[in-house]
């Protein structure tokens, strides 16, 4: 039987430069993977309607999407744990690369499922960049492990906020190759994910998980880690319960309000350059202020910034959901709910990482990405029937209906 891989051992003189290296090289792929998703899901669900000829279907893009990133979790983390994180990293980069290559043949063929298929395999992208800061809280010490996620996690905004406002120009590149102009992104996406890829598999070395497994148990092998030891760690943790809670309704709601607003956007007569705006603006909250929620969480405690993550987000709703023509208030509305999430997001990924043992951190974060995606899959399949049956407002109210469940819970943890 092969063995499992193992780390180069590291001094403790060694382990701040090492460190500052891996963050270094996780900052590069993540702002390399975030312009791949950006560019991508920024026409998904104008792309799905147009294959499909529904507005009802055109949600379903988006959640493929989230799907595919839930589907692909587990197996990614049981690699991770067994492996480390950079053959994760690189194989969920490769396999986003071949699934933006699928969208644009669904996209020409006009085939839906195809179309769907391929956005399922796209999700392998986020499934890299959300792996992304864990990895990046591996060799964090645990009074800085908020800001060392929010460093990698804002990394993304340079990728993320410049992939929508280059989806036009993306289109417009392949229109004298008979691909239609809302598949042109995935196909620059597709060449990103590669490159990324290359990036990791090159330059993260030694693998961050590895030595940190090292440095604390000094044992390397991937035994009694598996992800049902992770399940029992979540099981024997309430703080771990909380955390999973508000990883995934936070990115449920955004999800969900997210996916369908370039729909709605449309219909009010936004052209793609205004969608690519609005939705950049939005990814803006999601990265650009992470640095200060990571900041807020290490300092006033993950209790605190889940109660502004609650709030951020159901004023984003009410927002959102209330501007009907107005793009300015819809902007404003859509960068709240990208701030409401990095502070839901930094704040319940910390507290996960806190809240159990080093040898189950992997599988448990595993878990919390196929948590957030599963659920987040869900809402985004009925935010189309929403938006086609009731409207966006309705859509918003029920975003903002979701959030109940993790304020309570947080405040039950706060007065325990």
């Amino acid at each position: 039987m092969e063995r499992a891989p193992t780390a180069t051992p590291v001094s403790a003189d060694e382990l701040p430069a090492l460190r500052r290296r891996v963050t270094a090289v996780l900052v590069a792929s993540q702002i390399l993977g975030g312009l791949g998703v950006a560019t991508g899901i920024a026409l998904a669900a104008v792309l799905a309607e147009r294959v499909s000829g529904t507005e009802s279907l055109s949600g379903l893009a988006p959640t493929a999407t989230v799907l595919g990133t839930a589907l692909l979790s587990v197996p990614l983390a049981a690699l991770m744990t067994s492996r480390g994180r950079r053959p994760g990293l690189v194989l969920a980069y490769v396999i986003g690369a071949l699934g933006a290559a699928v969208v644009v043949l669904g996209a020409v063929v006009e085939s839906f499922p195809l179309l769907l298929a391929g956005m399922a395999g796209f999700g392998a992208g986020s499934s890299a960049n959300l792996q992304a800061r864990f990895a990046a809280a591996d060799l964090a010490v645990p009074e800085q492990r908020g800001r060392a996620i929010s460093r990698v996690v804002w990394a993304t905004t340079i990728g993320a906020v410049l992939g929508p406002n280059i989806a036009a120009p993306a289109g417009r590149s392949v229109s004298g190759l008979g691909i239609p102009v809302e598949a042109g992104p995935f196909v620059w996406a597709a060449g990103v994910f590669l490159v990324a890829a290359v990036l990791v598999q090159t330059l993260l070395r030694p693998d961050p998980l590895l030595t940190a497994r090292a440095l604390a148990t000094g044992d390397r092998s991937p035994k009694g880690r598996s992800l049902r030891a992770g399940v029992q760690a979540v099981r024997e943790s309430p703080m771990a319960r909380l955390a999973l809670v508000t990883l995934a309704l936070s990115h449920t709601s955004m999800v969900a309000i997210m996916s369908m607003t370039p729909v709605a956007l449309s219909h009010h007569g936004a052209d793609i350059q205004l969608i690519g705006l609005v939705i950049s603006g939005h990814i803006a909250g999601m990265y650009a202020f992470s640095p200060v929620m990571g900041r807020l969480a290490d300092r006033v405690g993950r209790l605190a910034v889940i109660g502004l993550a609650v709030g951020l987000l159901a004023v984003a709703a009410l927002l959102a959901g209330t501007a009907g023509a107005s793009h300015t208030q819809n902007a404003i509305g859509l960068f709240l709910l990208g701030l409401g999430w990095s502070a839901g997001v930094v704040s319940g990924s910390a507290l996960l990482t806190d809240s159990v043992p080093q040898p189950a951190q992997a599988a448990v974060q595993g878990l919390s990405d196929l948590a957030m995606n599963a659920s987040a899959g869900i809402g985004g399949v009925l935010a189309g029937v929403i938006v086609a049956q009731a409207g966006y407002g309705w859509l918003n109210l029920v975003g903002a209906c979701l959030l109940l469940p993790m304020a309570a819970l947080a405040i039950r943890r706060a007065i325990a």
